[in-house]
């Protein structure tokens, strides 16, 4: 039991549990969003916008969250006004994101220093996060769940049909810039979770698996938001008896559980192939 409990007796591996089980229930409800409406690529090229802020953040001293919180809210909103201006929507994210990134870039290498909140914003610091960051995800985590309850139904009608919902009396612009601005909010709070290079994977793993279980999508919701959590709880529990990276971890158990539960799918798929000729044989 002791052996079980050892990792616990620590407060950072438990302040690291916490914010990545919240990490993990955010990014896996959003992520249901986000991959029917196929928003993957903003996602992530978001998220490496957002690298440009939280570059500027740090050289010009100004608290993580603050400037990359503005930095993306600004990101997000410029791409849907581009979007409104007869860009096309990939072409609108790749100039922003880009331009970013490249931004973040340039400051990087004329700068020549790193600070330990930068790099966990590149590879994610799960394990070094401090009761601050336990705060903001925790209120963000809240919030845009909040958002996702009080918004669900004019959110399912933007999500899967944009033409019915504007019939229908959603305001489809407006869905479209409060659900970039909280795509922005959740990337901002996780970035120091898993980082740049890994945060796209909590988005849409869990919710492909929910994806595959279930064509309801409440439930979709329920099952991604749960294997988000449980997902990142293991993963950080196993790396530190295997001594890796924590956001390495998270994302490695939750691409073999995708593809144990792609197995099952597909040879549940082809027994029913085989016994259906069958069945209807037998009925002859």
């Amino acid at each position: 039991m002791n052996f079980i409990l050892e990792p616990f007796r620590y407060e950072f591996f438990s302040r690291a549990i916490l914010v990545g089980m919240m990490a993990g229930l955010l990014c896996g409800m959003m992520g249901v969003y986000i991959t029917t409406r196929r928003m993957s690529y903003i996602a992530h090229g978001l998220s490496h916008a957002i690298l440009g802020g939280a570059v500027l953040s740090y050289v010009l001293g100004l608290n993580f969250y603050i400037g990359s919180g503005i930095w993306g809210f600004g990101s997000a909103v410029l791409i849907q006004y581009l979007t409104g201006r007869k860009i096309y929507s990939d072409a609108a994210i790749g100039i922003v994101t880009t331009a970013s990134f490249a931004l973040g870039v340039a400051v990087i290498s004329s700068y020549r220093k790193f600070s330990q909140n930068f790099e966990a914003a590149l590879f994610g610091n799960v394990l070094g996060v401090s009761p601050t960051d336990l705060w903001v995800v925790t209120g963000v985590t809240v919030v845009l769940l909040s958002l996702v309850f009080c918004f669900y139904r004019p959110l399912l009608f933007w999500c899967f049909d944009r033409e019915v919902a504007q019939v229908h009396g959603v305001p489809v612009f407006a869905m479209d810039t409060l659900f970039a601005l909280m795509l922005a909010t959740m990337l901002v709070a996780t970035l120091n979770v898993l980082g740049v290079t890994l945060i796209i994977s909590a988005v849409v793993i869990p919710a492909s698996i929910a994806r595959l279980l279930s064509n309801h999508f409440g439930y979709m919701m329920i099952f991604s938001g749960f294997l988000g959590a449980a997902i990142a709880f293991i993963g950080i529990y196993l790396s530190y008896y295997f001594d890796i990276a924590s956001g390495a971890s998270v994302v490695l158990l939750s691409t073999m559980i995708f593809a144990c539960v792609l197995l099952w799918r597909s040879l549940q798929y082809r027994r029913k192939r085989y016994l259906a000729p069958l069945a209807s044989q037998h009925y002859e």
